[in-house]
């Protein structure tokens, strides 16, 4: 196989004609033609579909990457037409954060271990995922040009966005308030009295945000479409630690829960059917609700704390209603099990 990075100097400014030459010399240097290309940051290169579909017509085997500020899967669909299968890498599971750190992953713990483990639980939950941050001795510097990378690149240069204040406002809003219902009304209200924007154009800012792959939202479940598709919705992060330079205080339920969100998302590439939401009963909410085709497969609810009974008949009275048999609660070290009999 062969790996190219498009945006060395050597490869920067190649056409898409150019690149034949490269493999040229790969077969006179190796003796044999590679079968699998590499090709990274490929939307560097002029005309790049055209160049893809050219190796692809040949046989060769090829797998991209590229910024989500240029390359975007629907993208990908629409040049290649179907021929593709696009992949979302997130920052480090905590499997993999722990794997980093060295630390020997087996089915049976001693209390000691299950200490260290919530000790690097917690580092990981409040500090990033991403593998450069992780083993950076400037965690808090790396973090702020993640933030300001994501902003200025993906968000702003990407989409032309007009008014820097007003998204940098919308930004930095959606940062602090992750793991939250948030409203477009209480925003517009916001907007109109301090700024003056149009409905249009801040419902088009917010659906521009999800293209940077850094916010996500999902949406309240509900048997209607239309309620489904409305506001308020719930605000999720790409990584945690990123949240560090904006808030006044650490919040460990918030962080949990999304961390559990990212991992149903890191999921999803492998379960591309499951759809996940999340749902108000009773006047209380719960996390998630997992859809996988036609039927409820989990309902999952994240807490630091013991959980209050409350709570606990909430999601009992979401399984009846939901007609779901599988639930979990996630908390921080406490642990029990639950036999509900709905009858």
């Amino acid at each position: 196989m062969v790996y190219i990075n498009f945006e060395d100097i050597v490869f920067r400014k190649m056409k898409p004609e150019e690149f034949f030459e490269v493999i040229k010399i790969f077969v006179e240097v190796k003796g044999f033609s590679p079968r699998t290309l590499l090709l990274d940051e490929v939307q560097v290169v002029e005309d790049w579909q055209r160049l893809l579909r050219s190796l692809l017509e040949r046989g060769y085997k090829i797998f991209i990457t590229g910024s989500s500020s240029k390359l975007l899967g629907r993208e990908l669909a629409t040049e290649l037409r179907g021929r593709t299968i696009s992949y979302f890498l997130f920052p480090f599971s905590f499997r993999e954060f722990l794997i980093a750190k060295n630390f020997e992953i087996k089915d049976h713990y001693t209390m000691e271990e299950t200490g260290k483990i919530l000790g690097l639980l917690k580092t990981y939950l409040t500090e990033s995922g991403y593998p450069e941050v992780i083993f950076s001795e400037e965690k808090q510097r790396l973090i702020r040009s993640y933030f300001d990378e994501i902003f200025l690149h993906d968000f702003v240069e990407r989409h032309k966005i007009r008014s820097i204040d007003f998204g940098k406002f919308l930004f930095e809003y959606f940062f602090q308030n992750f793991s939250k219902e948030v409203s477009i009304n209480k925003i517009k209200n916001y907007l109109r009295t301090n700024i003056g924007f149009s409905d249009t154009t801040i419902y088009e800012y917010v659906e521009k945000l999800q293209d940077t792959l850094a916010v996500f939202f999902i949406d309240r479940f509900s048997k209607s479409f239309y309620q489904r598709r409305s506001w308020p919705k719930k605000v999720y992060i790409v990584d945690g630690g990123i949240s560090s330079i904006l808030k006044f205080s650490e919040d460990i339920g918030k962080l949990m829960e999304n961390c559990v969100f990212i991992e149903l998302m890191r999921r999803k590439n492998k379960r591309p059917f499951e759809e996940v939401f999340y749902l108000k009963i009773n006047d209380s909410e719960i996390d998630f609700i997992v859809k996988e085709g036609n039927y409820i497969s989990e309902i999952i609810e994240v807490t630091y704390d013991r959980v209050e009974q409350k709570k606990i008949r909430n999601i009992a009275r979401a399984m009846e209603i939901l007609n779901c048999a599988s639930s979990k609660i996630i908390t921080w070290d406490y642990e029990d099990q639950i036999v509900f009999n709905n009858k």
